[in-house]
Order: structure tokens, then sequence, then C-alpha cells
């Protein structure tokens, strides 16, 4: 029997399954001990039940997903309204460094995708699905690069992608968290004096000291709609005239886009966005996002394909944790806030930005907050991560492999 739930009973069962994650987080203690995000405990126990559902044949469940793609919007909206050039100039020299550890981590991804899917016997494209196509992509690129080999002849390659893509985000998600947690543990790191002033200054806030506190209310959360409404359809018009002229982005990088020119144009006109309303609201979508992720994953359409799926995802997987904890850490200068970008790295090119985002939130909420990898990672994921990707993936389809 198949039952479809649609957006509005999507929406209620993603916040029932994140009550499960919390549940489950507050039962078990490797959950909090390695801070794996709610969304991940409770995404991931739902879809296995599916799956069960599924495969005894009693009941086959179909998700809208429409919503999902509105929340990923919203939440990268506000991520763009926070990013103030004034800010961005301060943390340059990272955020050039972790672009160059990206592009060197997509060509071994990819590198070590074709090659163990050729030591296998299997065709090369689908070492470029199990590499950065759908690891640093996600599933939107899975999906659109596997309409185009679909054209080759090559069965099943699409959802190779999908689950590539999906285990990757369960995996960054699970030890994204942890691997910040063991850097900051190991090398016994604290946030910075100016971060820790600042999270003081939160908290003596939070307590009444400080007279001058924003609070939420009805007007601001109307203001923040407003600017969010606005990101979008100003990211939408700027991506179909893009698309008009043969340029294709993903929506949300438009979307926030427009958040980044907004942020800085008012800055410089000195009108106030309330940053407790965009946080709170970003907050909120990302969980969901997460959620709906999760909770909808397909863990049988990866039956057909185990084999080759573990044996890729393992060494991917090795490589990414090798990676970010000796190299991202280091390259970003070995303290308290590297240890957390580290964390988010790896989220970032194993899973999907906004799983690295909650790997570091995670870490951060246990020992201390890093503004810096908050701000850093959601940047290279939004703005530099597709560009290099897909100038990637050019340059190894141009390899006399693929011809």
């Amino acid at each position: 029997m198949a039952f479809e739930i649609n957006s509005i009973n999507a929406l209620i069962l993603s916040i029932l399954v994140l009550y499960l994650g919390y549940f489950l987080k507050s039962r078990l203690h490797f959950l909090k001990t390695y801070s794996i995000p709610v969304s991940v405990a409770g995404g991931f126990l739902f879809s296995l039940f599916a799956a069960v559902l599924a495969g005894l044949g009693i009941l086959t469940l179909t998700i809208d997903l429409e919503l999902r793609s509105f929340l990923l919007l919203i939440f990268f909206s506000t991520i763009g309204l926070n990013a103030k050039f004034s800010e961005l100039a301060n943390g340059g020299k990272a955020l050039l460094l972790l672009v160059i550890a990206c592009s060197i981590c997509l060509i071994i991804q990819n590198i070590i995708g074709i090659s163990v899917v050729t030591a296998l016997g299997k065709d090369p494209y689908f070492g470029l699905f199990g590499g950065s196509i759908s690891l640093a992509g996600g599933h939107g690129t899975a999906i659109a690069w596997g309409e185009i080999v679909a054209d080759k002849g090559i069965k099943g390659i699409s959802e190779f992608g999908l689950a590539c893509a999906t285990m990757g985000l369960v995996l960054g998600g699970i030890f994204g968290g942890p691997i910040a947690t063991r850097l900051i543990e190991k090398h016994d790191l604290r946030p910075s004096p100016e971060t820790r002033g600042m999270a003081q200054q939160k908290v003596a806030t939070s307590q009444g000291d400080e007279p001058k506190k924003h609070k939420v209310s009805v007007e601001i959360i109307i203001d923040t709609v407003f600017v969010l409404a606005l990101c979008i359809v100003i990211g939408d018009a700027v991506n179909r005239f893009l698309f008009n002229n043969e340029i294709l982005l993903p929506g949300f990088l438009t979307a926030m886009f427009a958040g980044v020119v907004m942020a800085n144009v008012t800055d410089m006109v000195e009108v106030d966005i309330n940053k407790e309303g965009l946080d709170l609201t970003g907050g909120v979508c990302l969980q969901l996002f997460l959620s709906m992720s999760l909770m909808s994953m397909d863990l049988l359409s990866m039956a057909e394909s185990a084999l080759l799926l573990m044996l890729v995802i393992t060494a991917q997987l090795i490589f990414a944790m090798v990676f970010a904890s000796f190299i991202v850490f280091r390259m970003m200068g070995k303290d308290y806030d590297a240890a957390v970008v580290a964390g988010g790295f790896f989220g970032l090119t194993i899973g999907a930005t906004p799983v690295a985002i909650a790997s570091m939130d995670a870490a951060s909420k246990k020992h201390g907050p890093s503004y810096k990898a908050l701000l850093i990672i959601p940047l290279v994921g939004a703005f530099f991560v597709d560009l290099i990707n897909a100038g990637t993936i050019d340059v190894f389809l141009r390899l006399p492999l693929f011809n």
C-alpha cells in the first residue's frame, strides 16, 4: 500500500521527528557526547522505520518535499543578511585559505571515487557520482548530472548518486560534531577572549544586566518576514535573468546574494535589521529542512549498489576525516575556531552546508561559540563550493577516460 504525505503533513511530521530527536538525545548519552544534531537522530530513525515498512510490503511512504526547498531559501537568505563586508574583511585570509582547501579536497574526492569504481570494473562516471557531484554537490547536483549522464545509457547511476548524497548527508551530521569535539578536547582549546567576551555579553543581556536588550516582538517578526520575502523575490528575479542568459545557479545561492546586498546596503545607510529575528527564523528553517531531508531518505534504494556504495563512501569518509583534522585544522591556525571550522568543513564536503552548520552549532553549544566558523563555512558553502565543483567536474569530464 502506498501513502502520500502532502506538504502540510510533511511539516507536522518533520516537527514530530525533531521531538523524537530531542527525546533520543536526552536518553542516549553518545548523541549528546558527540554533538549529533537532533534532526539527524530523529530523521534517520524514522527513515529506517519507513524502509522496514516498505521492505515488508506493508506501507510505502511518499513525502512531498516542496516546502523543504522553500525552507532552504529562507535559511540561506538569513545567512546572506548576516554577511556584512565589514565583518568579512576581518576573516579574509581564513576565507581564502578555506576556498583553497575546498578546491584541493574536491579534486581528491573525484580521484578517490574514480579509482575505487574502476578497480571494481565499473564505469568511471560512477566515480564522479561517488565524488564531488554527490558529496559536495548534494542531491540537486546528483539529480541534474544524473539526467545528463542517463543519455549515455549508463543504468542506475542517478540512483547511485542519490544514495551517495544521502549517505553523505547522514555521515556529515554524525561525524562533523565529533571531529570538532575531538580536536577541541585533544588540544585543550578554548574560544578566544574576544569571543568569550561576546558570549558573556550575551549572557549578561539575557539576564537583564543590559538595559538595551532587543527582544523579539511582533514588529520584529514582521520586519524579518518582509526582508526575507524581499530576498527570495529578488533572488528569483536574478535567477530567471541568469537562466535566460544560460547561466545556471541554484535558487538558494541567488537568494543569499540578495541577502548579502541588502545587508550591506542597510549597513551603509545605518538601518538596523534585527539579528535576533534572523537567527531565530534561520534556526527554525534549518532544523525543519534537515528533519525533512533525513526522514525522507529512501534507504531501500541503496541496496542494489550496496557494496560499491559502501566501499566508495568508506574511502571518502576516511579521506575527509584526515583532510579536515590534519590539513584544514592546521591551515586555519590550530586554534579553537580552526577546530570548529574543521568539523564544519567535513560536513560541507561530505554532506551539505546546512549539515555543516548544524554540526558546528552543536559543537559550539557544548564548548563555546565560534562566530568565525559560523561565518566562513556558510560563505564557502554557498558562494564557492558549487562554482568550484562545476569547474572541477568539467575538467574531469574532459579527460580521455570519459571520452
